[in-house]
């Protein structure tokens, strides 16, 4: 059951946003290759502002997640990237619709 979800608020740096585009569409293939991460999504809401939000079945996985290369490698960009700290919230699922895959 998926109960638990990370939603990461990111604000790049003046001039540094096509970066931290390059920086989340890249993270996709280290997400891929965790076991817990149910859902991850890389989101852009302006210019300069940006999100992650992902889920996961437990506390273990989400805390593995954070841990993990794509977290790590966010907070050594911080310095050169962002405007700041990630914004980081922990949240419980409250309800969900899953995708149902089309057949082949």
């Amino acid at each position: 059951m998926i109960d638990r979800a990370l939603f990461v608020r990111i604000e790049a740096k003046e001039g540094k946003e096509d970066e931290v585009e390059d920086f989340l569409r890249r993270a996709r293939d280290d997400v891929m290759e965790e076991e817990g991460t149910v859902d991850w999504f890389a989101v852009k809401f302006g210019a300069r502002d940006f999100a992650i939000f992902d889920t996961f079945g437990s506390e273990k996985d989400r805390l593995a997640h954070l841990a993990g290369k794509v977290g790590r490698a966010l907070i050594a960009h911080t310095p050169t990237l962002l405007s700041g700290l990630p914004k980081i919230e922990h949240a419980h699922v409250l309800a969900s619709k899953e995708a149902v895959a089309e057949a082949l």
